[in-house]
This record gives C-alpha cells, sequence and structure tokens, in this order.
C-alpha cells in the first residue's frame, strides 16, 4: 500500500504530462494543416493512406474537404474519404460521406464504387469480431445491417450490372443470404422450445421459399416436419419429409 501511495503521484504526474504533450501536438497539427493548400493536404493524406494511418488520412482528407469542398480534387478527396473512414472502422462517418457522394453525384463515374462501399460497412456493422474469434454463434441477433447491405448490393447490380464490383458484391449478396436464413432457423428453434409450432413452421416455409439457395435448406425442412408432426398435420408433416429425403437422405430425420 506504502508503494501504491508514493508512486501514485509520480504516475498521475506523468499522465498530466502525457495528456498535455497530447493536447499540444494536435494543436499544432490543426495549425500545420491550416496552412497547407490543396494539393499539399491532398498529398498529405495519400502518404497516410500508403502507410496504412487512414485515421490521420481521415482527419488531412476532412479538412480538405471542409475548405475545399468544389475544388478540382473534390470528388476523389470524397472518395478517399470514404475508405479511410471505413478502413478506421467509423461506420457512421462512412456511411454519410457515402451518402453524401450519391446524392450530389449520382451520374458520376465512381458512383458504383460508393454503392458498393455501403454495402461493405452495413455488412461490417452487423460482424463481431469477438465473437467470430470465439466461435459464439448469435445468427439469433438483429440483421437490420445485413438486409441494408444486401439492398445496397443488389441496387448496385441492378444499376451497374458492368461495374467491376458487381462480382464480389454478388458473392457477398450469397453469404448474406445465408446470415438471413441463419436468423429465421434462430427464431424458428426459439418458437419450437415455446412450443409455438405453427410460427415455428412458417418461419421453415420462409426460408423454403426466399433462401432455396442457402445452407438453411436442410434444418428448415427438419424443423417443419418436426412441427407439423406436432401440429397432427400429418399431410404437410408427409410432403415436407418427401422433400427432406429427396434432397437430404441423409437427415437423422429420416427413419
Amino acid at each position: 500500500m506504502k508503494s501504491f501511495r508514493l508512486l501514485a503521484p509520480v504516475f498521475l504526474g506523468a499522465m498530466v504530462t502525457l495528456t498535455g504533450c497530447s493536447s499540444s501536438e494536435s494543436e499544432e497539427e490543426k495549425i500545420v494543416l491550416a496552412n497547407m493548400g490543396a494539393q499539399q493536404l491532398y498529398d498529405r493524406a495519400s502518404e497516410s493512406m500508403e502507410v496504412g494511418n487512414f485515421s490521420a488520412a481521415a482527419q488531412t482528407l476532412s479538412a480538405l474537404d471542409s475548405r475545399y469542398p468544389f475544388g478540382p480534387l473534390s470528388h476523389q478527396v470524397q472518395l478517399d474519404l470514404i475508405y479511410s473512414y471505413y478502413k478506421s472502422g467509423k461506420i457512421d462517418e462512412t456511411l454519410a460521406t457515402v451518402d453524401r457522394f450519391i446524392r450530389l453525384n449520382p451520374n458520376h463515374s465512381d458512383v458504383d464504387y460508393a454503392y458498393y462501399m455501403r454495402g461493405l460497412t452495413n455488412m461490417e456493422s452487423d460482424s463481431n469480431l469477438f465473437q467470430e474469434l470465439l466461435t459464439i454463434d448469435r445468427s439469433d441477433r438483429d440483421p437490420s445491417k445485413s438486409r441494408q447491405a444486401f439492398e445496397d448490393f443488389r441496387r448496385l447490380i441492378e444499376q451497374y450490372p458492368n461495374s467491376k464490383y458487381a462480382p464480389d458484391a454478388k458473392k457477398r449478396m450469397l453469404h448474406i443470404k445465408d446470415r438471413l436464413a441463419r436468423y429465421e432457423i434462430a427464431i424458428a428453434r426459439f418458437y419450437m422450445r415455446r412450443q409455438a409450432y405453427v410460427a415455428a413452421a412458417n418461419r421453415g416455409r420462409y426460408v423454403i421459399e426466399h433462401f432455396p439457395d442457402t445452407t438453411q435448406v436442410k434444418d428448415a425442412l427438419e424443423i417443419m416436419v418436426s412441427s407439423y408432426e406436432q401440429l397432427g398435420l400429418e399431410d404437410l408433416r408427409l410432403n415436407a419429409m418427401k422433400t427432406l429425403k429427396l434432397n437430404f437422405p441423409e437427415s437423422d430425420f429420416i427413419s
């Protein structure tokens, strides 16, 4: 305890010193940026991007965008700002910059890139790094961001089918569909535990109708078979079982 009391003032003093230095450096940075011209600012941001310092790049690009909103570099600055915000993990700033670019430049040659980045950003905001690292299945979490990402990619493909980003967007849409199907299955299983068999069967049927090309079809059919059995709906159970046997003969539900 004595040791802590002796060290604490020194530690706190160091904290104050570091905070003061940080504040001073921040003010100096603002002064430096304020004295730079448009090309100098852009070159500085480009250097930051090249070394992977996207947070610094975003700060410089934001300053450039504010001071020269209609300059010859304005479009490229906004596009680079979108990417820098995205790489910095600043979801709200990325989406706001994307939406502004699309609104102000609907006919720009790179507007397809803006739609693509909107989809990527919404898709990213639905993921959870820690859950993925720990392999925790959270299929039941709200998929609204994934739905928005799907819509972003769909719009890109429909409006710009020849875009160089379209092939990757299609692949990501398949991944998102599987995510949405897993959500429906998670909810269906919740209903099964609650003995809400009609609701469970409806969720299973929804997966079959809307996500037939996902990995969740087998689970959906099994839920339908089990639910119809509990409800005493023999014809529906037999139809679901027939489809299950035809497509997934290895299912444990087939005896």
